[in-house]
């Protein structure tokens, strides 16, 4: 008998094949059989007009802090996720020395968004080296399965210290760094995540630490990814890692790499497509070069006491390293003023923020007689004031304290550019950069908006090649051989859903994180069930509430 049976569903197998009519039996956490007359099941579901597919592969998260505190990585699996990728960036909490712990912690709060206080409690220090942190997500339990990728910058802390966001490494530190690189592949890393991207900075504007690596280093860690015998890598490009470098390093080291963000940018329309174009070309070539992609618009919430979306304008930096009671004081300086415009006009179109004031909003005002200026533009308010935006926008959140909540429309807005995105070949649809920037925003639910936004209405793509993108593809890419697909032996990671509904819903703020802090979390539509290694942790009402905690730390890859 099979523990599990559910029928009459449109089976979407994340082949991107068609899709069929078809019954699922389920037994010992695996898929049994599919086809018809099954036989008989301790529980069987009747999916007449939903659809089931593998459960989503989320490639680009950041929960390696959560997963200590958080064994659900919520809100991930309540919107059809069932394998999280963590350590993207290089952003992770192993290895780590315990006199490092803080500044860890510390450079997360301002490259990822995160509360210090909810880190410094919520954190379980139950290790040093990454090995010890597998094995303490593995001995704790989690409900997602979870695939790590190996830290660059938490790799060069470990063996510099505070030095690692100030200077190249010696050969020394060079060959350390990839012993560590090698132990963490033999432990089960997936690879090695990094960033050289200009604004990924730690705390007070210092750069996180692989932004200080040189070319002898990148090639010595891929090096010993090859000497292993396997390792993808990670890396959130910035403007001196150019597809041709990192083609070379391809070449030379036979690594895979993911690159990323591959986002559109109004004020720069061509270059994401060029970039993709060379990417293209350097596969034909044979070097694996995969463009890391976003279906949402990456949108923020900011205040100016801690503005993410501005901090790779040089001038803007200095409030990143002046006490936070002097900081009114620079704001209203006109020679800081002068130098923060003069900084967007240089840098339009290679910067997060590109000068779109159009697409800037007063999200939320701390005063109730400017309640009517929210929802409206900054450029907007400072036409009407003759003023320059910057001028208009600095002197509006001083005037409240510096609580004014803005929100910015970076990236990613021009949706007919994000569908030619989506239908690239290769392209790894991805960056939810769940469990980071919390505060911000939250993308967690970006498969249910292909299913729904991309596939089902505007037709971008049809629905079991939005399946492939989410499923199949990104298995294939992380060398997970039995999950993916819907086939006979592979995993029971199920999504059942609701192909007329499916689709995000509300975002809400809560106050759930360790020490009380806040977050925003998204809401699913058209959600019926998710299983985990045939464990049920989702119905249509959202979560179930369980004993047991069905997920696996995966260890080991075809890559």
């Amino acid at each position: 008998m099979n523990d599990l049976l559910i029928r009459n569903a449109m089976l979407l197998d994340g082949t991107g094949a068609p899709p069929r009519r078809g019954d699922v039996a389920v037994s010992g956490g695996r898929i049994a059989a599919i086809g018809t007359g099954l036989g008989a099941a301790r529980e069987t579901i009747d999916a007449e007009g939903l659809a089931l597919m593998p459960g989503i592969i989320d490639g680009h998260t950041h929960y390696d802090a959560q997963l200590t505190w958080d064994p659900w990585a919520d809100p991930s699996p309540a919107l059809g996720v069932t394998t999280v990728v963590i350590g993207n960036c290089g952003f992770c909490i192993a290895p780590c020395k315990p006199g490092d712990r803080d500044l860890t912690m510390r450079n997360l709060t301002q490259v990822e968004g995160m509360s210090l206080e909810a880190l410094r409690t919520g954190i379980r220090w139950e290790f040093e080296s990454f090995p010890e942190y597998l094995a303490m997500l593995e001995r704790n339990g989690v409900v997602p399965n979870v695939v790590a990728f190996a830290g660059h910058s938490s790799i060069r802390t470990f063996v510099m210290g505070a030095e690692a966001s100030r200077r190249p490494a010696t050969d020394a530190e060079i060959e350390r760094m990839a012993a560590i690189v090698r132990e963490s592949i033999a432990a089960g890393a997936v690879g090695l995540g990094s960033s050289t991207n200009e604004p990924h900075n730690g705390e007070g504007g210092i750069p996180m630490p692989s932004r200080l690596a040189d070319e002898r280093e990148f090639k010595a860690l891929l090096g010993a990814m090859r000497d292993a015998g396997r390792g993808i890598f990670m890396l959130t490009k910035g403007r001196t890692t150019t597809v041709p470098w990192l083609e070379n390093l391809s070449a030379e080291t036979g690594r895979s790499i993911i690159i990323a963000a591959m986002f559109h940018s109004n004020t720069a329309p061509t270059r994401v497509f060029d970039e993709v174009a060379a990417m293209k070309a350097a596969q034909a070539r044979g070097r694996e070069l995969i463009p890391q992609i976003s279906c949402c618009a990456l949108t923020m919430e900011f205040k100016l006491k801690s503005a993410y979306v501005f901090e790779d304008n040089p001038t803007w930096k200095r409030t990143m390293t002046t006490p936070p009671d002097a900081v009114p004081a620079l704001l209203a300086d006109r020679a800081f003023r002068d130098g923060v415009k003069a900084d967007f006009v240089e840098g339009k179109g290679r910067r997060l923020f590109n000068s779109e004031w159009d697409r800037l909003f007063v999200r939320e005002v701390r005063e109730p007689q400017h309640r009517p200026l929210e929802g409206q533009s900054i450029a907007a308010l400072a036409a009407a004031a003759n003023k320059h935006p910057v001028d208009w926008m600095l002197d509006f959140a001083l005037e409240e304290g510096l609580e004014t909540l803005f929100i910015a429309e970076l990236l990613n807005s021009d949706p007919d550019a994000v569908g030619r995105l989506i239908n690239e070949e290769s392209a790894h649809v991805s960056l939810s950069d769940a469990g980071a920037h919390l505060t911000f925003f939250c993308d967690a639910d970006f498969g249910l908006y292909l299913l729904g936004h991309w596939s089902r209405d505007r037709g971008t793509l049809p629905l079991e090649a939005a399946v492939h993108k989410l499923t199949g593809h990104p298995a294939r890419l992380f060398g997970l051989r039995d999950r993916g697909v819907l086939k006979p032996g592979a995993a029971a990671d199920l999504l059942l859903f609701d192909p007329k509904t499916v689709g995000r819903g509300k975002r809400e703020r809560t106050y759930d994180l360790p020490a009380g802090a806040s977050r925003l979390v998204a809401q699913a539509k058209g959600v019926h069930g998710v299983w985990i290694n045939g464990r049920r942790v989702v119905d249509a009402k959202g979560p179930i509430a369980i004993d047991d905690r069905p997920g696996k730390v995966l260890r080991e890859f075809a890559v």
